[in-house]
C-alpha cells in the first residue's frame, strides 16, 4: 500500500471512530448508568431516612443531577421526592404494609411546597407509574427507589415526630 492510502485508511478510520463515539449509545456506555440511588442514610436531627436520586436527562448529558428520597418513620408507606434545586416536594413513591410498590404520585406544580406539612394529603393523586426521568424529552421512566429502607433506628432516636 502506497503512502498515499495507508493516510486515506487512518482518516477513514479515525472518522469513523469519531462518528461511533459520538452515538447516544456509545456515550450511555462510556459515562456509566443514566440513573440510580445511593444507599439510605439516617439524618439524625430531622430524624429520617434518605438518599439521593442520580440522573442524566439525556443519555448525552456527561453530569448527574440528583434529588432526594426522603422515608419519615411516621409516614412508613412513602418515600418523598424533593428538588433540591427548586426546593419543593414534587411526588412520592408508594409501598404497601409489606414493602411491595404500589406506585408513584406526581403532584401537579401548583401543589408542589418545601414543606410536606403545607401538602395536603388530597393533593397526590392515586399512585401510578414511575413518571419520566425529570428534564428529559425521551419518555424513559425512572427507577423505583431502593426496596432497602433500614427499619431500625438509633436507640435515642426511637420516638416519632411529624414530617416536616
Amino acid at each position: 500500500m502506497d503512502q498515499k492510502a495507508s493516510l486515506f485508511v487512518i482518516v477513514a478510520l479515525t472518522f469513523i471512530g469519531t462518528a461511533v463515539s459520538l452515538s447516544p449509545q456509545a456515550d450511555a456506555a462510556s459515562y456509566g448508568r443514566r440513573q440510580y440511588y445511593s444507599t439510605w442514610t439516617y439524618h439524625p436531627t430531622q430524624q429520617y431516612h434518605y438518599c439521593r436520586y442520580y440522573y442524566r436527562p439525556t443519555v448525552v448529558t456527561t453530569t448527574y443531577h440528583y434529588h432526594y428520597v426522603i422515608s419519615y418513620p411516621s409516614r412508613p408507606r412513602y418515600r418523598y421526592y424533593y428538588n433540591p434545586v427548586r426546593r419543593v416536594y414534587w411526588g412520592r413513591y408508594e409501598v404497601d404494609c409489606h414493602g411491595n410498590a404500589v406506585g408513584y404520585s406526581m403532584l401537579k406544580p401548583e401543589h408542589r411546597k418545601s414543606k410536606l406539612s403545607d401538602i395536603a394529603e388530597s393533593d397526590f393523586p392515586s399512585a401510578t407509574k414511575m413518571p419520566p426521568v425529570p428534564e428529559s424529552k425521551d419518555g424513559e421512566l425512572m427507577a423505583a427507589p431502593p426496596s432497602d429502607l433500614p427499619t431500625d433506628l438509633p436507640n435515642d432516636q426511637l420516638q416519632l415526630s411529624p414530617a416536616k
